[in-house]
């Protein structure tokens, strides 16, 4: 049987940061962030070649043992077949072991390059198709949901497939990302976790998470109440001491705020009227950036453009 066919042509694909439970939507609730890595892959006539540039530059490997070329590599045996070379140059800027999604991105990448890069792709592994894989690289849906959706996902399984729903975040709110210097482990932070919570505390999250739909989505003056959270974080809490110190500052402020993700970096869900000013609460020691929503996931882009990689508008080519 004759095996895939690919596009001379190289492929871009774009991908953002997420933030996942959001409180107390422990392994259920991403959120697409504004900030992004840009990646370019091309199949070449043998061998890998890998150029990355930002985030990781230093410290990731350029073999076969990087994780978005083990997902382009999964993705290409499911739709066919390996391609003989492949040409890999990455631009990251979102910052690794800090809880926003960096290992996600990248998975999201590649299934969707491997995808683009191949002749009837879309037919082979469709949206749906691409999620489950994701989610079965990663290991949880939470986190590859809003990277391959964008906006505001709910994801969970379903007799063992990944499943996730897509839902627009209220005009408004405004992510404020507080990122430490030091990273945490997911696996660390995991590790801390009980195998058993009391009963009261995982009634008062599950309240909690449904009301966080109706602030997230429609009324985000409930965000505070709405992201309280019984499950994860106060265990997690030893790891990122000053993470959870910062949340709690935070919210007694008045302002939304969570762990991102396994942590370490801050969340906190602002208005556009005080985000600015929430952005200098941290203080030394966190690099505060007021990010965007993002509305479009994992998108295919032209190959130029007028942000240093190539560029344009974004086609989303995840669902």
């Amino acid at each position: 049987m004759a095996g895939p066919a690919f596009r001379a042509a190289a492929v871009r694909v774009r991908t953002p940061a997420t933030s996942a439970n959001l409180g107390p939507g422990f392994d259920a609730f991403g959120l697409g962030l504004g900030l992004y890595d840009d990646v370019v892959v091309r199949v070449a006539e043998s061998g890998l070649h890998i150029d990355i540039a930002g985030e990781g530059a230093e410290t990731l490997p350029r073999d076969e043992s990087h994780l978005l070329v083990r997902s382009l590599r999964t993705a290409f045996d499911l739709l066919g077949g390996q391609p003989r070379g492949l040409e890999v140059v990455c631009a990251n800027r979102i910052p690794h072991g800090r809880g926003l999604g960096s290992s996600s991105a990248a998975i999201c990448a590649g299934i969707v390059a491997a995808r683009a890069v191949t002749i009837g792709g879309a037919e082979k592994l469709d949206d749906t198709a691409l999620l489950e894989l994701a989610t079965e690289i990663e290991g949880h849906p939470d986190n590859v949901a809003a990277c391959l959706l964008g906006g505001f996902t709910l994801a969970w399984t379903d007799g063992g497939s990944a499943r996730a729903i897509r839902m627009d975040p209220a005009p408004g709110v405004v992510p404020v990302v507080f990122v430490p210097s030091t990273p945490v482990l997911t696996e660390t932070a995991r590790g801390l976790l009980p195998r058993m919570v009391p009963h009261v505390d995982a009634a008062a999250n599950a309240g909690r998470a449904a009301l966080l739909v109706e602030a997230l989505t429609r009324r985000p003056e409930l965000l505070l109440a709405a992201t309280e959270d019984r499950l994860h974080q106060e265990y997690r809490a030893p790891a990122m001491p000053e993470s959870a110190a910062l949340v709690a500052r935070l919210r007694q402020d008045g302002v939304p705020a969570v762990i991102s993700g396994a942590g370490p970096t801050v969340l906190a869900l602002a208005e556009e009227s005080t985000a600015d000013k929430v952005a200098r609460l941290a203080g030394e020691g966190w690099a505060a950036n007021r990010l965007s929503l993002d509305g479009s996931g994992t998108c295919v882009l032209p190959l130029t453009g007028q942000d240093g990689m190539p560029g344009g508008a974004p086609r989303n080519s995840a669902g």
